[in-house]
């Protein structure tokens, strides 16, 4: 009888980890599409071989090497180890229920957390958009995903010492889904790269003036914003690990009422301050309300009440208005607001996590996301460089000029109506 429950177990956490899975693989296509929506229609195609390679890069690196860095085993040798059947049998027995830990295949892990990696790289396409040379920008992705996600991730997830001098579990750390461990990330290595590469010819004026310049899809970009939402629900609900048992499935449960509500609480408060600060409804900022508020409530989405969750994302929603009017300032040229969104809000859902998770400390939060951000922007502004340095980063000014889709993929996506 115990073994025919510990199958129905292990089958049961496998079949949810690799769906969530599927759920998370799906924000590749909602970052093609929000990027795609959000650049003009000469830098489409670019934009979108971008997206397309950086995931399938991302997910090469992470298995060749990536998954063993930030787990253990060999390096190249993907370090995938599946479950002792027989001791954990054993275990199992004594209890006679679903109780206790997850159990599931090790594929089905590796294949939900190399969805993560790919999704730490796709935040850095769209704050590099419309200047970035496409090789380059390849080669990054592939030392990204195979090194220095990884790294960050062992010291967070899986609880090794920061190069040896100290334990962020035992500071009080805790990152539930990854606000800042993937997300905040993926805007340090945006923002390294975009310090380098300078802002697009005619974003800033000489007297201090900001150009707006307007994405050629709306459309496009809504739904790109719907399909990460979508993907959200399995990048926050597989990352309790476990569905086999009444506590998980509560907590599931939970996860995706919290993240629904702070989404939806990041949109409408976005859409209510653009509207007091510029006297319009500004679309591509009430998108970016309700990244804003998923980036949030990412960090810590079981513990919080519901209202509690609609109360974070709403802060996530306003917060990140104002941050992207702040690098705009700053002349940090961020088309899609990629680095306000996943970067700034990163930092803010990693520092709420203790207002509804006593385990959590501010100190603890404090030290991890620095310890994120300094290792993965240094480490990402050492590559830029390097690749600066060796290959160049920034396509000409008259390949800007014509737009990249044609300069680095020799076709247009909209070949009947290109708007420069």
């Amino acid at each position: 009888m115990e073994e025919n429950i510990f199958h129905l177990q292990y089958a049961l956490d496998t079949f949810y980890f690799v769906i969530c899975g599927a759920l998370v693989f799906w924000m590749a296509a909602g970052f093609a599409m929000l990027e795609a929506g959000l650049v003009r229609s000469k830098n489409t195609t670019e934009i979108l071989a971008k997206n397309v390679g950086l995931f399938a890069i991302s997910c090469t690196m992470y298995l060749v090497c990536g998954y063993a860095i930030m787990y253990g085993g060999n390096i190249f040798v993907s370090g995938i180890q599946e479950v002792d059947v027989a001791a954990t049998l054993g275990e199992f027995a004594e209890r006679g229920d679903f109780t206790g830990d997850s159990i599931y295949s090790g594929a089905s892990d590796f294949f939900f957390q190399v969805m993560f990696a790919a999704t730490a790289m796709s935040i850095v396409s769209g704050a590099v958009a419309e200047r970035m040379k496409l090789w380059p920008f390849l080669a990054f992705a592939a030392i990204m995903a195979g090194v220095i996600y990884p790294m960050e991730g062992a010291w967070t997830w899986n609880g090794d010492d920061v190069f040896g001098l100290f334990n962020l579990g035992e500071l009080g750390f805790s990152d539930f889904a990854g606000s800042g461990i993937v997300h905040l990330a993926g805007a340090s290595a945006a923002l390294a790269g975009v310090l380098l590469l300078g802002a697009r010819k005619g974003k800033y004026g000489p007297n201090g003036q900001i150009n707006a310049i307007t994405g050629a899809n709306l459309p496009l970009a809504t739904l790109g914003t719907f399909i990460l939402w979508m993907g959200w629900f399995g990048f926050n609900g597989g990352s309790v690990l476990k569905l086999g048992d009444v506590g998980s499935a509560n907590s599931v449960a939970m996860v995706f009422l919290n993240t629904n509500a702070a989404a939806a609480g990041g949109l409408a408060t976005a859409m209510i301050v653009a509207r007091l600060l510029f006297g319009k409804a500004d679309l591509t900022m009430t998108l970016n309300g309700a990244l804003a508020g998923l980036v949030a409530i990412t960090a810590e989405p079981s513990t919080p009440t519901a209202f509690q969750a609609l109360l974070i994302g709403s802060c996530g929603g306003a917060l990140v208005i104002f941050a992207i009017l702040g690098l705009d300032k700053l002349k940090i040229d961020d088309p899609v607001g990629a680095i306000s969104v996943h970067g700034v809000v990163g930092i803010f859902g990693l520092l709420v996590v203790p207002l509804t998770n006593s385990d959590a400390t501010f100190v603890g939060q404090i030290v991890g996301g620095l310890t994120i951000f300094v290792w993965v922007f240094g480490a990402s502004l050492i590559i830029w460089s390097i690749l600066k340095a060796v290959f160049g980063i920034r396509v000409s000014e008259e390949e800007e000029f014509e737009g990249s889709d044609i300069a680095e993929c020799g076709m247009e996506a909209y070949p009947e109506f290109t708007n420069k």
